[in-house]
């Protein structure tokens, strides 16, 4: 591979990468925004914790709430790219009260929709936006649930003693993809929206986790260390025909898919710092 400015260019039949940011700072919780102009992030910057949002290029890196200086981070916009969910973290002694907040795209009308009642994370709009999922350790341990566009008429959907984690809808809203420790270490399962038709899709004794659906519905990224290190994968939506899309020796985490299904972004160490990267699969 030879590198230009940024920009990897591939052998014949490598996937290209394009580096986004150049700061280092730690990033997670990745997303492209409905239009597919602008990234939304967890970034911590200057020892904060906060939700950023940069334009698809990298450029006009910016906090979304500059005022509010309390963690926050896990963001996910709402279909339409008006509506942004985040989880608002209270910090109270040694530990914190993690709420579900819903705040406007431009930071305006912030408001609590899921007040604190054990560790609240995670929300995910639903593709429809009349409802969302969101993880809840209420019942005693980490549960998905699944409540409407206001935080209100809250439904449990799993039921295990082991974690579930991570959900993803799929495009069409009938099914979410999730991480689930049940089989005894992580996996990426399946399951109907409500709840029912559990379809487990990897078998590894490695962690597969982070899972998020293409648009087209037909394929499914997803984090796993089953190479050694915690690299990208791709896989068919049944949980077939699985590959290591970014072969790198550093870290490549928290895949997020272009509107138009044909780019995936990412958050890698493969610089040194913790940067955004988009690959062509």
């Amino acid at each position: 591979m030879l590198w230009l400015v940024g920009v990897t260019v591939a052998s014949p039949g490598e996937p290209m990468v394009v580096r986004l940011t150049h700061d280092g700072s730690f990033k997670h919780h990745l997303q492209w925004s409905p239009d597919g102009q602008r990234f939304l992030m967890t970034r911590i910057h200057e020892g904060r914790m906060a939700l950023w949002t940069m334009a698809a290029d990298g450029s006009d890196l910016r906090r979304l709430l500059p005022s509010l200086h309390l963690p926050h981070f896990d963001g996910h916009w709402s279909p339409d790219g008006k509506l942004i969910l985040y989880v608002h973290d209270v910090l109270q002694g040694t530990d914190g009260k993690l709420h579900i907040h819903r705040v406007n795209a431009d930071g305006t009308d912030d408001r609590r929709i899921v007040p604190n009642r054990a560790f609240e994370e995670s929300p995910r709009w639903a593709p429809d936006g009349q409802s969302f999922l969101f993880l809840s350790t209420r019942d005693g341990n980490q549960e998905i649930y699944r409540a409407d566009a206001k935080g209100e008429n809250i439904r449990r959907l799993t039921s295990e003693v082991a974690a579930d984690n991570n959900p993803s809808w799929s495009p069409d809203g009938k099914r979410i993809a999730f991480a689930s420790a049940r089989s005894g270490n992580l996996e990426i399962w399946t399951m109907a929206s409500d709840g029912s038709d559990l379809k487990r899709l990897t078998d590894h004794p490695a962690m597969d986790f982070w899972p998020a659906w293409s648009p087209d519905g037909k394929k499914i990224a997803f984090t796993s260390n089953r190479d050694g290190n915690y690299e990208i994968y791709l896989m068919n939506a049944d949980g077939s025909d699985v590959r290591n899309l970014t072969q790198h020796p550093a870290a490549d985490t928290s895949a997020a898919w272009s509107p138009d299904g044909k780019r995936i972004a990412f958050v890698s160490s493969r610089d040194g710092g913790y940067d955004v990267y988009v690959i062509i699969p």
